[in-house]
């Protein structure tokens, strides 16, 4: 199977920026998008970024401007580059990645366990 871990979360102060990183691990066979969800207290998840293998990116609105997603597809590792953060910001991130793990002949949506970002005002 396929493991998403997370890293990078931690308390910052309004305006601070952060770097989130999720690495892929496992009987990998091919990742097409990956991406990152947030969840605050009492709230849904909601996407906040998504990448497609070749790079083409999309964001929430409450966002752009301020965070940047890439990867690197050679360490199956997905970033999320989170500038001018905001107490809404606040949650926790976890990614997410449509893979094929080896012997599979269908996609599935794989998810990481979250790491918190906490925003303080």
């Amino acid at each position: 199977q396929v493991q998403l871990v997370e890293s990078g979360g931690s308390l910052v102060q309004t305006g601070g920026s952060l770097r989130l990183s999720c690495a892929a691990s496992g009987s990998i066979y091919h990742i097409n998008a990956m991406g990152w969800y947030r969840q605050a207290p009492g709230q849904q998840r909601d996407m906040v970024a998504s990448i497609t293998r070749s790079g083409s990116a999309d964001y929430a609105d409450s966002v752009k401007g301020r965070f940047t997603i890439s990867r690197d597809n050679a360490k199956n590792t997905v970033y999320l580059q989170m500038n001018n953060l905001k107490p809404e910001d606040t949650g926790v991130y976890s990614c997410t990645a449509e893979a094929f793990a080896d012997g599979s002949s269908w996609p599935f949506d794989y998810w990481g366990q979250g790491t918190q970002v906490t925003v303080s005002s």
